[in-house]
């Protein structure tokens, strides 16, 4: 979804994708930076065959942000030919700066404009398409929060008008939905005198009054928005797969995705503290969300998926984290976060371990301890 840069921001936005780009030109990519299919990209056993070309077409919502591109680039490698909602001209313009591609559908890439608040050009944007990747999301360039009360009303609003879209669109038949750890871990009147910590899954969600009442505003976002898109697509003819990732790192993830790392970490020390602190490298989010949609071919992925990489447990880690992202913090203020107390609570990821391992082991994988860029 758009938001305001300035013209020095876009810029430099611009050419750190750019080089990314060049950077991976022994990939799919061609010389020049383009995205290219390449003709020996993977098909896995539960990807869809039937219908030809169109089965293989899907379409991605904010396909330019930090997690979409990598989606994007993602599907390209497996084969995929993508459109590219895009909410804004300046969308459109950063495209072409980067000159990503030629024309539109040469390297397996088309654009489309399409408003996620508008569902008739989210129908266009989706007809002839397979599946849905929603990755789009509302973040706000100003002040430390990066979200507020407003835009988390305003993201529930758009993921139930994506998935109706999705279903009144004849050629859709999947969606997988980009949501967060955040819909699942805050939580009030957990017991603080278990002798095991209370094991955080896919069945958890978080309180929507108990956001409401800590102004947890992304938080809250995320939660009300998986929640409207499960109510929509429900009794629907459509299957829905959401991908809750923790705080997404990776290289570029202090530029590209600063703003919303920032309104992530709101209530970050009680997280902390609780062992719910959790990264999730860029590729590693990218894998689960073609991995479950295709999984969804054959019946063998459905509901939510936890993922996550690693959980922040040391002070120090914390600090660094906050210092990368320009947050007031420090050291000192982690260790008074963590405290000594043990966790009370323990991330699981089992259910996307199963789903992940039911494929060669990715060779992208990479530990992220401090160096989380």
């Amino acid at each position: 979804m758009g938001v305001l840069r300035s013209t020095q921001s876009l810029q430099a936005e611009v050419d750190e994708l750019r080089a990314e780009l060049l950077a991976s030109g022994g990939g799919v990519h061609g010389p020049a930076g383009g995205w290219r299919r390449r003709s020996d990209a993977k098909r896995a056993p539960g990807a869809d065959d039937a219908g030809g070309a169109e089965a293989r077409a899907v379409c991605v919502t904010g396909g330019i942000s930090f997690v979409g591109f990598a989606v994007v680039d993602r599907l390209l490698r497996h084969g995929y030919t993508v459109r590219l909602a895009l909410e804004t001209q300046e969308d459109m313009d950063k495209l072409r700066e980067m000159e990503m591609f030629g024309e539109d559908g040469r390297d397996g890439v088309w654009t489309v404009m399409a408003n996620v608040m508008d569902p008739e050009s989210l129908r266009r944007a989706f007809d002839g398409c397979a599946g849905v990747f929603h990755t789009s999301a509302f973040v706000d360039p100003g002040g430390m929060s990066g979200y507020s009360k407003h835009m988390a009303r305003l993201e529930a609003q758009a993921a139930e008008r994506v998935i109706e879209a999705c279903v009144s669109t004849e050629s859709v038949r999947k969606c997988v939905f980009t949501s967060s750890l955040l819909a699942c871990v805050w939580r009030q009147n957990y017991p603080h005198d278990r002798r095991f910590p209370t094991i955080i899954d896919e069945n958890c969600w978080s309180d929507e009054s108990f956001c409401r009442d800590n102004k947890l505003w992304f938080a809250l976002g995320k939660t009300a928005a998986e929640k409207a898109a499960w109510r929509a697509a429900r009794g629907r003819d459509l299957k829905l797969v959401t991908i809750c990732p923790a705080l997404v790192t990776g290289p570029g993830f202090r530029r590209r995705n600063s703003t919303a790392s920032i309104a992530y970490l709101k209530g970050a020390r009680a997280m902390l503290a609780d062992g719910l602190l959790a990264t999730a490298n860029v590729e590693t989010v990218a894998e689960a969300h073609v991995r479950a949609y295709e999984a969804m071919g054959d019946n063998t992925a459905g509901g939510r998926y936890i993922c996550y990489d690693y959980v922040v447990e040391r002070p120090e880690e914390f600090a660094e984290l906050e210092r990368q992202l320009g947050l007031p913090g420090g050291a000192a203020a982690a260790q008074s976060a963590a405290g000594d107390r043990p966790a009370r609570f323990e991330l699981c990821k089992r259910k996307l371990a199963r789903l992940m391992s039911s494929r060669r082991r990715c060779t992208y994988d990479t530990y992220y301890s401090v160096a989380f860029d």
